[in-house]
């Protein structure tokens, strides 16, 4: 499990332990040090003490060579070895002492040497007067013994309290310090679609108010999400019970007619009725589908007259009915930041919507020219009825429609062109056509950095 508790818990244990080794090793060293200048002190100390006793009482005591049987009077006298010699003749020597030179260098001073594979620490000194030089030497095992044995009486008491308690201390300190966590999660819980308010960001530490700012964000896109689809349901709700009520109407006319005209011409009102609500339904479709797929939909550059030639290609059917001729001019190379199906939709509303509203044996132009600042520039022109200025603010708008229209539509072509260009940021401007009083659309697209 990848527990956060658990890694902290992990993280603190180890660090103490690593800091109680280091603290262990540098105690270890420092009495080891310790102990070695002491023990140093007391050879050289020793020495001398030989030393003197030979000069006084060596010829009166002891024969060449005669083995010192004096009492142990502790544990580590025992382990201390030494030899008298006067010139090259060993006159004084420690029972355990060998009776060779126990170092290869006789000159004075400390060193360190190996017997039988152990270390062992020499001292040499000489009484130059009489000739005499004096070796002794102790093992390093007592003393690396005896230094362990300090370290071990001073840190056992604290790392016998601590080995215990530490762990203990740190959980309550773990849990203490993820309480702000768990608070969190208790008002995250909480929260549900009616009840999306922002957390308040200056009630967590500092480390977690950037997931908070991410909560809230999140929170207030889902709270725009949910309102528009209210919205839209709502809208949409309405705007499908009068199609489907005139539908329900005209198929009671078929069905009580006795005259086939009157039944054939009931018909073709639902056919008519219900290609309207497709269109309605597929307008219905687009519009709610581009705020999710926007989401998680990349951008990238695209040739805009190419996307532009497909879309009249596709609506020439629609305009040579009416005798429309469509129009495409401009810059085949305009590049511009956007998503290809995207603005397809885009422009398939406005032509579809240019040749809805176009008188017949007229034009309906599609202009693609870049501007000196590098933004990029769309242009739909009809010569339709053209919007009042007190409508052109609102036809943006889901299902708003110019009063007095004739044309059937569900009022989401140009909503639907508004929506794609603030995923594209880009502008929308509606204009009187100049010298016909149709309507020309204008898309600014940024320029392409």
């Amino acid at each position: 499990m990848n527990s956060l508790r658990r890694r902290l818990l992990l993280l603190l244990l180890g660090a103490m332990s690593l800091i109680l080794a280091i603290v262990v090793f540098f105690d270890h060293r420092a009495a080891q040090q310790e102990l070695g200048a002491l023990f140093d002190a007391q050879m050289a100390e020793s020495a001398h003490v030989l030393l003197g006793l030979a000069q006084r009482t060596l010829t009166e005591r002891i024969e060449h060579g005669q083995e010192d049987d004096t009492p142990v009077t502790h544990e580590y006298e025992q382990a201390m070895v030494y030899q008298v010699w006067n010139q090259q003749t060993l006159i004084l020597r420690s029972a355990t002492s060998p009776a060779t030179l126990m170092g290869a260098s006789t000159q004075p001073g400390y060193s360190t040497i190996l017997i039988q594979k152990h270390r062992w620490r020499l001292l040499v000194l000489w009484d130059n007067a009489h000739e005499m030089m004096i070796q002794i030497a102790e093992p390093m095992r007592g003393r690396e013994r005896l230094a362990q044995q300090i370290v071990l009486n001073m840190l056992f008491p604290s790392v016998a309290i601590a080995i215990p308690l530490v762990p203990i201390l740190i959980w309550i300190m773990v849990n203490t310090g993820l309480s702000p966590l768990r608070q969190l999660r208790q008002e995250v819980v909480q929260r549900s679609a009616d009840r999306l308010e922002p957390l308040e960001p200056d009630r967590v530490p500092l480390e977690v108010k950037p997931l908070v700012s991410a909560l809230n964000d999140l929170f207030e896109r889902l709270k725009q999400s949910i309102d528009s689809e209210r919205r839209f349901t709502a809208d949409a709700a309405h705007e499908l019970r009068t199609p489907l009520a005139a539908l329900r109407t005209q198929v009671q006319v078929a069905l009580r007619s006795s005259l086939e005209e009157d039944r054939q011409h009931a018909l073709h009102q639902v056919s008519l009725g219900i290609d309207r609500a497709t269109h309605l339904l597929e307008q219905l479709l687009t519009l709610a589908r581009i705020d999710p797929e926007e989401a998680g939909i990349r951008h990238d550059v695209v040739l805009l007259h190419a996307i532009a030639a497909e879309t009249m290609a596709c609506h020439s059917p629609m305009a040579e009915q009416k005798k429309i001729e469509l129009i495409l001019k401009g810059e085949p190379g305009l590049r511009i930041l956007g998503q290809p199906g995207h603005l397809s939709i885009l422009l398939r509303n406005l032509v579809d919507n240019a040749i809805r509203y176009s008188p017949s044996r007229s034009t309906v132009t599609l202009s693609l020219t870049q501007n000196a600042d590098q933004s990029s520039q769309l242009e739909v022109i009809d010569n339709g009825p053209g919007i009042p200025e007190e409508d052109m603010k609102r036809v943006s708008e889901r299902f708003y429609r110019v009063p007095g229209s004739n044309q059937p539509g569900s009022g989401l072509g140009l909503s639907i062109v508004q929506r794609i260009a603030e995923h594209h940021r880009a502008q929308v401007t509606l204009a009187p056509t100049s010298g016909t009083g149709g309507l020309t659309v204008r898309i600014t697209f940024p320029p392409l950095t």
